[in-house]
């Protein structure tokens, strides 16, 4: 398996796409917009049979951009990277950092593959993806995005760890425009093996993670806040967003646990119950018990 290594040598979760399934999908989607194509451009001749030149060329002009370049655009952004050939191929287009793409992804992808897929036919797609070992093409590089498969087994998933209930929405106001899809990636792939990793290796990673994410946003880490914790309450923070601006607002309140069709709540800083006799470990009010999270071990420093 062709894996996506970080600059920790921490294992991505995530299988890229090789050239065959990549080629067969490209195909499909090609012999669908073609299809289209033809027809519209049958029924045009029959239609403007009495229009002049100048109008003709000019609708042929406007056909083609907006069926073989603007559909797959529009699909891959209104389908969040799956377009009909990468469905049934169970392909999908995704940013460097794993994260669902969005409209200038896709217009550079689009933009690139005309060059690519549609002048050279396919030559110089092919040739970019067989020397990126990452099975990557031109628009892939330009756009930031990357190709890979769904269908993998369920077993190999890592999902990111919650983060402590008490931090949920607490940076919901945080500006995350400034930080580099690589520090994402290295976010991510940090919390879902943090795990595996030495006590002491692990913290000083995510001091380091978090001090680079605190200088990207311009907020300094809260004090007290464990910066493992930090960095799960940001990322399940910027998943609620693109679920905001992907699905709509039930899917992002659903993923920040705040109320649907609005933002998550402000939560308050964690109360500590009065120590009983044979407890040590003060646990928050906000925290339920009855919810399963991770163990408090992980976001903890090293004894």
């Amino acid at each position: 398996m062709n894996e996506l290594v970080t600059g920790d040598a921490v294992v991505l979760g995530l299988r890229p796409a090789k050239l065959p399934s990549r080629a067969l999908a490209v195909v499909i989607d090609l012999v669908v917009v073609w299809a289209a194509y033809i027809v519209v451009s049958i029924v045009l001749t029959i239609a403007t049979d009495s229009l002049d030149t100048a109008a003709v060329a000019a609708l042929a002009v406007a056909s083609f951009l907006l069926i073989p370049v603007g559909v797959p655009i529009a699909v891959e952004t209104l389908s969040h990277g799956r377009s009909l050939g990468k469905l049934a191929c169970g392909l999908r287009v995704v940013r460097d950092d794993g994260g669902p793409i969005r409209f200038r992804h896709a217009l550079v992808r689009g933009a690139m593959g005309v060059v690519e897929l549609l002048m050279s036919f396919g030559v110089i797609a092919c040739v970019a993806s067989l020397v990126s070992a990452r099975g990557r093409r031109v628009g892939d590089l330009f756009a930031g995005t990357l190709v890979v498969r769904e269908r993998v087994p369920t077993d190999r998933g890592r999902p990111v760890p919650p983060p402590p209930p008490w931090l949920v929405g607490r940076f919901s106001e945080l500006d995350l425009s400034s930080v580099p899809d690589d520090l994402w990636l290295a976010i991510r792939q940090y919390l879902t093996r943090m795990g595996q990793l030495d006590a002491g290796v692990g913290w000083s990673m995510s001091q380091r993670l978090a001090a680079d994410l605190a200088a990207r946003t311009g907020v300094p880490l809260p004090p007290g806040v464990p910066p493992a914790a930090y960095l799960a309450a940001v990322v399940n923070e910027r998943q609620a967003r693109d679920s905001r601006r992907a699905f709509g607002s039930a899917a992002a309140a659903a993923a920040a646990v705040g109320p649907v069709g609005g933002a998550a709540p402000a939560v308050r800083p964690p109360q500590v119950r009065p120590a009983v006799v044979g407890q040590s470990d003060a646990v928050p009010q906000d925290t339920p018990q009855d919810v399963a999270a991770p163990p408090a071990s992980r976001f903890a420093p090293p004894a």
